[in-house]
């Protein structure tokens, strides 16, 4: 099984296999059929009041890591991290697509790195 993360708004590739859009907003501009979404697990995406407070500022990074991956153990979020590790199991390669434009602090890496075995 391979999971990798991309931008949703970079075109869709073969090889990308399972694409989940893991945001809880559509992605702005973006029209759903160059999307390539195959699933959109918007209750996997951090509160709105967790993703305000967090406002992709790299300083508070470790700390957004920390309290997504406790609300991800709750409620709606959890029932959504149930379907997306069975989705992940069920397919050979799976990505996950988020929107923010820091590469490398964003839900994707985070829940990337839960799902293998990292946080």
């Amino acid at each position: 099984m391979r999971l990798s993360i991309k931008r949703v708004y970079a075109p869709p590739e073969e090889g990308d296999g399972f694409r989940v859009l893991i945001d809880r907003l559509w992605p702005r501009g973006l029209a759903k059929e160059k999307a390539g979404v195959d699933l959109w697990l918007r209750d996997i995406a951090p509160s709105t009041a967790l993703r305000q407070w967090f406002g992709h500022d790299p300083a508070r990074w470790e700390t957004f890591r920390e309290r997504y991956l406790e609300e991800l153990r709750q409620g709606e979020a959890a029932a959504a991290l149930e379907t997306l590790r069975a989705e992940v199991a069920a397919r050979p390669v799976l990505t996950l697509l988020y929107s923010a434009h820091d590469e490398a602090h964003n839900n994707a890496v985070a829940l990337r790195d839960m799902l293998q075995g990292g946080g």
